[in-house]
């Protein structure tokens, strides 16, 4: 959805007998016809909003610094824009002899195998194992920087895979932005916050639908403790929806995990608003029977009308090249994600998708518009 400029910061400047009239000639001096300059003035004149009142040093400092650690942060990560990244949280305590080391290296390997990279802490424990068996390629670290002395694992330590982050809240935001999935392994209060957190951004809406995998050893009750406890005393008390606890999946194996990272993208490809509708980007069409079945057995998550399903219209003006890309457009509630979560998990089954024509028959189409 474009950019809607809110003039209510210009319009202060103007009243205050402020001219800023030089703003938009310098912005189009520093990125000509760029198609975010709406944004950028927005920010030029909220940093000129607080350099008018000029009101805290420390507030300054504090913008300063978590506008420089974006902006190197987004810089950085460019370079692995378009490629699927899979988080990693555990515990940094794990001992290189426990059964979970083992698992997370292999579950590093395997992810790698499926050309995933592999985001983590960049510390020790569960994090350095990821990355040992993801390998430098596929690794990237996320490290964070301490009073004392810190050093990342080997994998990504004095590589250009290792981001250096000041606040742990922008660190906490690359974690959730930059992951098309998360897997979590046994860990102590960072990682069971880390865990909470990721689901109540999911479960509001707040951050896009992806796999959030509980990976255990074999014999494993970490996560099934963890999930009793959720189900006895926050399910049974209406502190959360049944359907909420369909946003995990408990597994106990790397295979396992990465079967499940691949079959939620085998069709779902992406989602965004446009407007007041939800949009579901994927990559086969659905057969008018599951389209059909989708119109009764979701009808909960529509607020009105129905689901429609239809090729690009143009309407998106995003980032991107989607235009092969099919839509599931509906009126979305915006609250029970777990029961989008299954919509998902519906539209992923190979046999909901459209037959493709065999090669004769479009031919056949083909020249029958020529020939019209």
């Amino acid at each position: 959805m474009p950019y809607q400029p809110n003039e209510y910061l210009f319009n202060h400047f103007r009243d205050s007998g402020i001219d800023l009239s030089k703003l938009d000639e310098q912005l189009q001096l520093v990125a000509p016809d760029s198609p975010n300059l709406p944004l950028y003035r927005d920010m030029m004149l909220t940093i000129l909003r607080m350099a008018h009142d000029d009101t805290d040093r420390w507030s300054a400092k504090i913008t300063l610094q978590a506008l420089r650690e974006l902006d190197h942060s987004f810089r950085s990560l460019q370079r692995y824009k378009g490629r699927r990244k899979v988080t990693v949280f555990g515990s940094a305590r794990t001992p290189l002899e426990h059964p979970m080391y083992a698992l997370a290296r292999e579950l590093g390997a395997t992810l790698a195998r499926s050309d995933l990279m592999v985001i983590t802490g960049a510390g020790g424990g569960i994090m350095a194992a990821a990355h040992e068996g993801a390998g430098s390629d596929h690794s990237l670290g996320f490290n964070i920087t301490l009073p004392f002395e810190q050093h990342a694992n080997p994998t990504v330590d004095g590589t250009d895979k290792l981001l250096p982050f000041h606040f742990f809240f922008i660190r906490k935001l690359f974690f959730v932005k930059e992951a098309d999935a998360l897997v979590l392994c046994p860990g102590g209060f960072g990682t069971l916050d880390e865990a909470l957190e990721v689901l109540t951004l999911i479960q509001t809406g707040k951050s896009p639908l992806v796999p959030v995998v509980l990976l255990d050893s074999p014999g494993g009750s970490f996560w099934r403790d963890c999930l009793d406890f959720i189900s006895r005393q926050l399910e049974e008390n209406r502190y959360i929806l049944p359907s909420d606890l369909k946003l995990v999946r408990l597994v106990h194996s790397a295979d396992e995990a990465v079967e499940e990272i691949n079959q939620f993208y085998s069709n779902y490809h992406s989602s965004r608003w446009l407007k007041n509708q939800f949009v579901i980007r994927m990559h086969h069409r659905l057969s008018d029977a599951a389209l059909h079945e989708i119109q009764e057995a979701f009808a909960d998550l529509r607020l009105s009308g129905r689901y429609h399903q239809h090729a690009d219209s143009g309407a998106e003006h995003e980032e991107g090249n989607y235009n092969h890309l099919t839509r599931l457009t509906f009126a979305f509630n915006g609250r029970n994600q777990g029961r989008l979560r299954e919509l998902v998990d519906f539209i992923n089954l190979s046999e909901n998708w459209a037959k493709p024509q065999p090669m004769h028959t479009t031919q056949r189409a083909r020249e029958a518009l020529k020939v019209s």
